[in-house]
């Protein structure tokens, strides 16, 4: 923040603003009364759940909600001019070129079928005045600022080649092109893994500084707050409840939902002695004080594990090589055990997961499942197999037909495998929504009648629909506000201490993980580079990544920002290899008891 921050006009104020929805029943205002200020060189934070009015706010700003559908009410001024009495064409100017704005998901942010040189250089002509090929040179520039290695290369390329990190280099390129005063960024890292999310919040500290920009930086991730944000808009139910200094938020919030917000976020290093997972902060709803949650059982080891894994390889050919997705890979994982496979976007978590329960065919290896060979099984085998084993997606909206009813969807695969009639059937569903958390009589609702966390209950109670022995879960609760991630969390764990499940847990949120797991394998193109009980991984990490992965992990207190060393800035290597490339034979080194390092090799 600047030092005249405080006596120059701001270059956004927001006065009692109020945006309301038409329905049948009139007018419903979903944000009422919001008033705040930006200067320039300031960051502000709007944070608060999901459904809490916060991106409405910022389009409210940018004024891009539907005409006719939407009103909205109060004073918006940029530099001094009401942007709510400017004209459409008077908009268009200011959209990219006063203000810029990045969005959550880069991918449907960029058009597919224009390249990126040619949808940065676009603005570049439109609000700059530049020729084509003036505008082409400082694309170049502006991609180059950003670090998006080989610019030029890069320059004709389409958005589904570059990663997600570099997806959101690009769009933070085109929001910054015209040298905005003003950066509205919506939950601009909530999808980026936690490395490359330290790289962007890096490089949006730096670009501000030297722009001298104001940034409204929308998200519910209070980690990310603490590192980056002068002043802090905690907002509920389209209320704003409280506002101040970031420090003064954490130290002493005054909104006992502001302090349930702050206590429910899972915090590296508060495992203590624990030896077995720890349900997250259990939070007094009429105070908002948190309470630790309490250690679960610990896991007796048996002889025969539920599902081994061997030599797994997953490759996928390309016209020009071959994508070495998942190598090599071996672990076991016994009944009422959580093993958590980390690492970032395209780590082989996902493909690994996918190729046990054959989603994906594996290329090499095997896995045995309650005694059985997966990868020799035939049609009834694996019927009998996937009984045994579920798994639960990260998009709950995405694996749920929204055809049909949740009751129907979680009955489905009941009666698919023939284990009940329809009306016992439906007295087993009513007993999974009351198990997950959720009253029996929901199940006649359609899947967009519930909430993201309502969603992921409904999914976990399908999953549980057949009794199985392991569950996969797929960054089940990563794209959750914080609240909610706690309470899906821990409702995982006490299902886990209820039915002895073995849970298979995959995730990039490194604190998330170290409340969930008895151990933790940490996977780096397609490898497990280092694997072993969670407290030796966490406490004693060995491998460059491993420590990379913890290190970039936002620490959620003001007090502590800037201490963190500084992010990494090469993109991640490609997995795609030659044709004839030979995988060098790994071996790793016991570290202490279970703990097992990969030796590097030159």
């Amino acid at each position: 923040m600047t030092d005249t921050a405080t006596t120059s006009r701001p270059v956004l104020s927001v006065e009692n603003l109020t945006t309301s929805f038409k329905t049948k029943d009139g007018w419903n205002a979903v944000i009422r009364n919001i008033s705040l200020h930006v200067h320039a060189g300031e960051t502000v934070a709007i944070v608060g759940e999901s459904g809490s009015g916060k991106s409405v706010t910022a389009l409210s700003t940018m004024r891009l909600l539907p005409a006719g559908r939407s009103r909205t009410e109060g004073r918006i001024l940029l530099d001094g001019k009401d942007l709510l009495a400017a004209t459409e064409a008077e908009m268009r100017s200011v959209r990219g070129g006063s203000v810029g704005m990045i969005f959550q998901e880069p991918m449907t942010s960029l058009n597919p079928v224009f390249t990126i040189g040619n949808q940065i250089a676009e603005a570049l002509v439109l609000h700059r005045s530049l020729s084509w090929k003036e505008a082409e040179a400082e694309t170049v520039r502006l991609m180059e600022r950003v670090r998006i290695p080989a610019a030029k290369a890069r320059l004709h390329e389409y958005p589904h080649k570059f990663s997600g990190g570099m997806r959101q280099r690009v769009v933070i390129a085109m929001a910054l092109a015209c040298r905005p005063k003003l950066l509205i960024a919506d939950e601009p890292t909530t999808a980026l893994d936690v490395t490359i999310q330290a790289e962007i919040l890096h490089l949006l500290r730096e670009l501000q500084r030297e722009e001298n920009m104001g940034v409204l930086f929308i998200t519910h991730d209070m980690g990310v707050v603490a590192e980056i944000a002068d002043r802090t808009v905690v907002m509920f139910r389209g209320d704003m409840i409280e506002t101040g200094p970031t420090g003064q938020i954490f130290a002493s919030p005054e909104a006992i939902y502001t302090k349930s917000l702050l206590a429910s976020i899972p915090r590296l290093g508060t495992m203590g002695a624990a030896s077995a997972p720890k349900r997250f902060p259990e939070v007094d709803a009429s105070t908002g004080n948190a309470v630790d949650g309490r250690e679960m059982s610990p896991v007796a080891q048996t002889a025969s594990p539920i599902l081994k894994v061997a030599n797994l390889s997953v490759r996928f050919d390309l016209p020009h090589g071959r994508v070495h997705a998942v190598e090599d890979v071996s672990f076991d994982l016994h009944p009422g055990e959580t093993l958590s496979l980390v690492g970032e976007s395209g780590c082989g978590k996902s493909t690994t997961g996918r190729a046990i329960i054959r989603l994906i065919s594996p290329t090499a290896g095997t896995i045995v499942i309650g005694g059985q060979d997966v990868t020799k099984a035939g049609t009834r085998e694996l019927r009998t197999m996937r009984r045994m084993s579920q798994i639960i997606f990260q998009d709950p909206f995405a694996s749920l037909n929204p055809r049909i009813t949740v009751g129907s969807a979680i009955a489905e695969p009941i009666l698919a495998h023939g284990l009940m009639g329809r009306r016992d059937a439906k007295t087993w569903v009513a007993e999974l929504l009351e198990q997950v958390g959720l009253p029996a009589k929901m199940a006649d609702r359609h899947p967009h009648e519930f909430s993201g966390g309502q969603r992921q209950r409904i999914s976990i109670a399908r999953a549980l629909a057949l009794n199985p022995k392991f569950i996969i879960a797929d960054e089940a609760v990563s794209a959750l506000d914080v609240t909610i991630k706690a309470q899906v969390s821990n409702l995982l764990l006490d299902l886990q201490e209820k039915h002895g499940l073995a849970y298979l847990f995959i995730s990039h949120d490194m604190a998330v993980v170290e409340r969930m797991s008895h151990r933790v394998a940490v996977m780096f193109l397609g490898e497990i580079v280092e694997i072993g009980p969670r407290a030796a991984i966490f406490d004693n990490p060995q491998h460059s990544y491993t420590r990379r992965l913890i290190s970039a992990v936002p620490v959620p207190d003001p007090v502590r920002r800037g201490l963190r060393p500084e992010p990494l800035t090469e993109e991640i290597k490609s997995p795609v290899r030659p044709f004839e490339y030979v995988p060098p034979k790994r071996s790793y080194r016991e570290v202490s008891p279970g703990h097992f390092v990969q030796v590097t090799t030159s």
